[in-house]
């Protein structure tokens, strides 16, 4: 795991330690030192903590004129033993959602597992969202974990895509794809 850097092609475009409305403004990041981990697997230092024990995050890419986040998730979502829906609403999207953001792209190839529990959090996330025509996706999240989050009906907030080719894109193309599939959707 500690080879898996977050997708930084994208880098020179945004960064969310330097923007200033961003959950992360102003954190520092060591190449050499690993101090988090996901179980006993050390992950790369670039990946954000933010109050989970075993799932690490990365805003790639924020546009607040078009109000929408672009994130990649690393590790195990549990919602049963640590409740990282609710640690990730209150610490992160709550915030981001204050400064415009209505529309959530969260890359979720690298969610090994997920536990639930019950859909409080993402209802609350979904309720904060869809009056301004906002949606949540997560993309291309593994068979495993794509069948555990339907068997807890989550889908009805959080909509389940696949793109293997996401990172041939640019954000804002990248967004414009998914935005004209959720309009056709949410119709």
């Amino acid at each position: 795991m500690h080879d898996i850097e977050p997708y930084y092609n994208w880098r020179h475009l945004y960064a969310a330690e330097e923007d200033e409305l961003s959950p992360f403004y102003g954190r520092e990041y060591s190449e050499f030192e690993y101090s988090n981990t996901v179980y006993n697997y050390y992950v790369h230092p670039q990946w954000d903590e933010f109050g989970s024990r075993n799932l690490y995050m990365k805003v790639l890419y924020a546009d607040y004129q078009f109000g929408f986040a672009i994130i990649e998730l690393l590790g195990e979502w549990n919602d049963t033993l640590d409740n990282d829906i609710m640690t990730l609403k209150r610490e992160v999207i709550d915030l981001m959602i204050a400064e415009g953001i209505r529309k959530f792209i969260l890359i979720a190839e690298n969610v090994m597992n997920f536990h639930s529990s019950d859909d409080c959090y993402y209802e609350e996330w979904w309720d904060d969202i869809k009056d301004d025509g906002g949606w949540i996706v997560a993309l291309n999240m593994p068979v495993q974990t794509r069948q555990e989050f339907e068997k807890a009906r989550l889908y009805n907030y959080v909509h389940l895509l696949e793109d293997e080719k996401w990172r041939t894109y640019q954000p804002v193309h990248l967004f414009n794809m998914i935005d004209n599939v959720m309009l056709k959707r949410l119709e």
